[in-house]
C-alpha cells in the first residue's frame, strides 16, 4: 500500500520524538496503532461483506438460470403430454365408430328359441304359485 522504508519510519520517531517529547510520544504511538488496526479491520470487514454479497448474488444468478431451465424443461414435457393427448383423442375420434363399443341394448342376450323361452315361461309361473301356496 504505502512505500515507507526504514529510514522513514525513522525520520517519523525522531520528529515525533522532538514535537511530543519523551513522555507523550509513547502513548501517542499506542493510540495510533490502535487506529490503524481498527481501521484494517474496518476495511478487512468490508471486504469480506462485499466478497459475501458478490458470491450470494453469483448464485442467485445461478440459481434463476437453473430455474428457467427447469421451467422451460417442465414447458417442454407439458407440451409433450398435451400433444400425446390431443394425439390419442384425435387417433380414438377417427376410429371411434368402428371401435366403439355396442350400446347396452345392443348387449343383451342373443335370441333364444321359441321352445326355450316357452319353458322359461313355465318355470317363471310354477315359482310364482309356490309363492302364493306358501301359508302366511
Amino acid at each position: 500500500m504505502f512505500d515507507i522504508g526504514f529510514l522513514e519510519l525513522l525520520l517519523l520517531g525522531i520528529v515525533g520524538l522532538l514535537v511530543l517529547g519523551p513522555e507523550r510520544l509513547p502513548k501517542a504511538v499506542r493510540t495510533v496503532g490502535l487506529w490503524i488496526g481498527r481501521i484494517k479491520r474496518s476495511v478487512s470487514d468490508i471486504q469480506r461483506e462485499i466478497t459475501t454479497q458478490l458470491e450470494a448474488e453469483e448464485l442467485r444468478r445461478k440459481l434463476d438460470e437453473q430455474q428457467k431451465k427447469l421451467d422451460e424443461g417442465v414447458d417442454r414435457v407439458k407440451r409433450g403430454v398435451e400433444g400425446i393427448a390431443e394425439h390419442d383423442t384425435r387417433t380414438s375420434d377417427d376410429t371411434a365408430p368402428a371401435q366403439r363399443k355396442p350400446s347396452p341394448e345392443a348387449t343383451t342376450e342373443p335370441p333364444t328359441e321359441p321352445a326355450d323361452t316357452e319353458r322359461r315361461l313355465g318355470e317363471s309361473a310354477s315359482q310364482d304359485a309356490d309363492k302364493d301356496a306358501t301359508p302366511r
